[in-house]
């Protein structure tokens, strides 16, 4: 009778008799149901398939990807003038996306190209980095290269590097071997000599060497909560094949780099010296690879940064400009800031002439003008809210007045 009810029997799925399947699994729970061996590894393959296309889910369908000019124009609306770095850029983070739309069978294996800015402190590195990072769909994360040091000594392993941008990926480690990683003040790990060091450079080369592995593409071990790793601590494996690396630094003083490169030395007396002036505020165009050896660099990191350019120092009009124009401008920041008080904030032209003209005597870049407004209005700041006033101009005059307070220079000419 077990017999005849064995040879009855059929698979639940595709019907096939039990005479025709190699093995036919009986539900455990469901009496009467079965299932053929060939059904079961139908199941397993689209599961296989399944779970291979949600962890290649990404942002790598080209379609919905931004083009390097929209990605160009949305910098443009927050970052002033630096147009070569934004086109670079643009074009790295595209290229980016490329590569994790890549298909995997392609004979054509396209290799990453990790980025180098080089450009003076207040000229929008980090800005251009942390605006890029509002409009990607792929962890995006900045780091600081100075808290490194070589694995053994006090300080910050350089896996650790890597901890920042799991967390962004939430873990996801799948997710964050496509991100994109900006290591901010590269400069400062640059070794103190041109020739190698006798002693060991615990934080300048030694951080150089280890960084090596990561920008070329190896698996390493990264510690879950970042800081110096220990024997019992758990490691996460990550694969930084696919991660994007863009480094940045201010490189204080390579323009006699470069300027001894090219041999600009002046023998006796110059005849124009707004030519000579030019040419050294235009310094920074020039830098090549080898100018970034000379400043510290060793030859292993360049090779692997195949990406250099140069971010400009801001003249007037650009400081001008960042005052005002872009979406989160110094000046409409303090306009919300006093508009949540209900008082409307105005800043004269010449107050804004006066606060330009002193972020370039002082050599500070974007960065000079807010520490400069801030001088200038902390007082208004502490007033003006329980002054019950509607409105309130910073006018030339305020501005020199409250400058002289802080113990600012002021030219006498003004």
């Amino acid at each position: 009778m077990a017999k005849k009810k064995t040879e009855q029997a059929q698979c639940s799925f595709c019907g096939r008799p039990a005479d025709m399947a190699e093995v036919l699994v009986p539900s455990a729970g469901a009496p009467g149901v079965y299932i053929c061996s060939d059904c079961v590894e139908t199941i397993n393959g689209i599961l296989h398939d399944y779970k291979e296309q949600s962890k290649d889910a990404s942002p790598t369908k080209m379609d919905s990807v931004p083009k390097p000019k929209e990605i160009y124009d949305y910098l443009n609306q927050y970052v002033i003038g630096q147009d070569e770095a934004k086109k670079y850029l643009a074009v790295a983070v595209y290229n980016h996306y490329k590569r994790l739309a890549q298909d995997k069978d392609d004979d054509v294996d396209i290799e990453k190209s990790n980025v180098i800015l080089v450009g003076p402190t207040g000229t929008g590195k980090t800005l251009l980095a942390k605006t890029i990072a509002r409009m990607l769909d792929v962890p995006f994360t900045i780091v600081d290269a100075t808290v490194l040091t070589q694995a053994g000594y006090v300080g910050e392993d350089i896996e650790s590097l890597l901890t920042r941008l799991l967390q962004v990926a939430d873990y996801d480690v799948a997710k964050a071997e496509k991100g994109i990683v900006f290591i901010d003040e590269i400069d400062k790990i640059a070794r103190k000599g041109d020739n190698p060091s006798i002693t060991r450079d615990v934080s300048g080369e030694g951080v150089q060497q280890g960084l090596l592995k990561l920008l070329e593409g190896s698996v390493v071990n990264v510690p879950p909560q970042g800081g110096r790793k220990h024997p019992e601590q758990r490691m996460i494996p990550v694969d930084t094949k696919n991660i994007l690396f863009i480094c940045g630094g201010a490189f204080d003083g390579i323009e006699q780099k470069i300027a001894h490169r090219l041999n600009t030395h002046v023998v006796g007396y110059s005849t124009d010296p707004a030519r000579q002036r030019v040419q050294r505020e235009n310094y920074l165009k020039f830098v090549a690879p080898q100018d970034l050896k000379s400043f510290g660099l060793i030859p292993e990191i360049i090779g692997r940064l195949p990406i250099l350019t140069n971010l400009e120092p801001l003249d007037r009009e650009a400081l001008r400009r960042v005052l005002t124009e872009p979406k989160n401008a110094i000046v409409r920041q303090y306009e919300k800031l006093f508009g949540m008080d209900g008082v409307k904030l105005t800043f004269a032209p010449d107050a804004l002439d006066l606060i330009v003209d002193k972020a370039i005597e002082y050599k500070l870049g974007a960065r000079g003008l807010r520490s400069i407004v801030e001088t200038i209005m902390i007082d208004s700041m502490f007033d003006v809210p329980s002054s019950g006033v509607k409105e309130f101009t910073v006018t030339k005059e305020y501005a020199l007045d409250k400058l002289q307070k802080a113990n600012f220079e002021i030219n006498k000419t003004e």
